[in-house]
């Protein structure tokens, strides 16, 4: 174990994530017990567009657990698949994976960097000019923001911000307004789907002003002792919940 996992075991973070993590974990299925069990919805299936092509799906941080899962699945139900992520050798493996099982799966890899400005405007880049190059409408059907992280000690990204923060959040809000466009443009209704947790339970005060945002009252928090990495990561979450 290195020094920095071994300090993030010892301090109080750890524990509060251990602590009330657990209890809001309980909460939610708490809920889902008391509001019971309802009919299961009847499952909807793309439809084509009016050329006959596949609807488009991005999905962020699609090579593993949840994004990697939601990618198989809607490569089975006839979406064209946009796997993004950070890593381009995992990018292949994921293809690779859901081709094993789904030969005629349509997908497609790009990287990016939710923690990079530059970074996803060059993807926006790539992704307008394979839509360009492939002859598809300038739209997508489905962005789902699934990438995320929890840094075990502060860093700062090269535009200022928590890495962190940056990640979970503030990439995917500049990621959705800048495919807005495509997304507006789809001949078919289009949808942006957030992926949060029930750690935005645990969520006590809220500040949304610019200071917090880029991260300074988490600096402060550094310079004072240990860095609140379970706070950010709730708070991270908590600001995915709300209407963009």
């Amino acid at each position: 174990m290195d020094r920095e996992a071994l300090r993030m075991v010892c301090s109080p973070e750890f524990w509060r994530m251990g602590v009330l993590w657990t209890l809001s974990l309980l909460y939610s299925y708490l809920l889902l017990f008391l509001r019971g069990r309802t009919d299961t919805p009847r499952r909807r299936r793309p439809r084509p567009h009016a050329g006959g092509g596949r609807p488009i799906c991005v999905v962020t941080g699609a090579t593993s657990g949840l994004g990697k899962a939601a990618a198989a699945a809607l490569a089975r139900e006839g979406y064209h698949v946009v796997l993004a992520g950070r890593s381009t050798q995992l990018l292949s493996e994921t293809a690779r994976e859901i081709r094993r099982q789904q030969p005629y799966a349509c997908l497609e890899e790009f990287q990016i960097d939710l923690s990079s400005y530059k970074s996803i405007k060059k993807f926006e880049t790539a992704l307008k000019q394979w839509l360009w190059d492939s002859d598809l409408k300038p739209s997508i059907q489905l962005l789902i923001n699934n990438a995320g992280m929890l840094a075990k000690s502060q860093r700062v990204t090269e535009d200022g911000h928590d890495e962190t923060m940056q990640t979970n959040y503030i990439g995917p809000f500049i990621l959705t307004n800048i495919l807005l466009p495509l997304l507006k443009n789809s001949p078919i209704p289009s949808r942006v789907v957030n992926l949060t947790s029930f750690t935005h339970r645990c969520v006590s005060e809220i500040d949304v002003s610019e200071e917090e945002l880029r991260g300074v009252k988490f600096g402060q928090c550094l310079v004072r002792g240990t860095y609140p990495l379970a706070s950010i990561y709730e708070y991270t979450k908590w600001l995915l919940t709300r209407v963009w």
